[in-house]
């Protein structure tokens, strides 16, 4: 076949969905934050799995005073990319990089940390992991904000009998066995929510939803390419199929670089405040 999964999280993929994450992300739960957070002096910030430093350049300019940032992340040259892209943020934000896996997170890793937040990474873990967080976040007492968790459905306009077939071959991909772990996928908003629940914790969910028309034409482009390979994965090896599934992909680019195709990507955010269930 054609199609060609892009790295998920090469620079220039995360910078070209940075505003449409922005745009997505629910507003209404950095309010609920802002509230949390507001009698804690100069508030220390761990961002996992930073990438290019997307969330914090979302959220610190609706935090108010100063703000230390923990940017973590695996790739030491995302972390480069992610400390540099925070100068001239303005003299109350300051930033340290630490090379770390989230899974690997501990409640001492959160000694002084007031808040730990997180993009598009839960459906990358599976239910130990998942239950791990929840347990690491309560037991220390730290709020988290974790966002654009990827809610399983796709819709694109006009439609095709095969968006469907698709959708539902891309989570499966999403639902991957990686050594000898199943991932959780679309399933990790609601799996991780049980889990901070169930530790006694408040979740604050919403829907946040990637709103994409002519003027994202090429992170339409970029998107398709990336979904229809994953998808394709699911689909078996029949040279129809994969015909089919060419013409589709062509079909589809050429819609979108004629502006005429828009696409809405659920997701959903949540945050996560230990010790305030009812």
């Amino acid at each position: 076949m054609r199609v060609a999964e892009a790295p998920r999280y090469a620079s220039t993929w995360l910078d070209l969905r940075e505003p449409a994450d922005a745009a997505a992300r629910a507003t209404e739960l950095a309010d609920v934050l802002r509230g949390r957070l507001a009698d804690v002096p100069d508030p220390v910030i761990l961002d996992l799995g930073c990438g290019t430093g997307s969330m914090a350049r979302w959220l610190a300019p609706q935090l108010d005073g100063r703000q230390h940032w923990i940017m973590q992340d695996r790739d030491p040259d995302l972390l480069g990319v992610a400390a540099a892209s925070m100068v001239g943020t303005g003299s109350a934000i300051t930033v340290e990089t630490r090379q770390g896996d989230i899974t690997k997170l501990t409640a001492a890793d959160l000694d002084g940390v007031s808040l730990v937040t997180a993009s598009a990474l839960l459906d990358l873990l599976d239910a130990d992991d998942a239950a791990r967080l929840a347990g690491v976040l309560t037991e220390s007492g730290t709020p988290a904000l974790l966002t654009l968790s990827v809610s399983g459905l796709a819709e694109l306009s006009p439609a095709e009998p095969l968006d469907g077939p698709l959708n539902s071959a891309f989570n499966e991909h999403l639902r991957q066995h990686v050594a000898g772990r199943t991932l959780l996928g679309a399933e990790a908003a609601e799996v991780i929510t049980a889990a901070f629940e169930e530790r006694g914790a408040t979740v604050h969910t919403r829907p946040s939803r990637w709103r994409l028309g002519p003027d994202r034409r090429e992170l339409i482009a970029e998107w398709l390419r990336g979904w229809v390979a994953a998808a394709s994965t699911r689909l078996g090896r029949d040279a129809r199929v994969e015909h089919e599934i060419d013409d589709y992909l062509s079909r589809r680019l050429a819609q979108a670089a004629a502006g005429e195709l828009t696409v809405t990507v659920h997701h959903t955010d949540l945050l996560a405040l230990p010790g305030e269930a009812a």
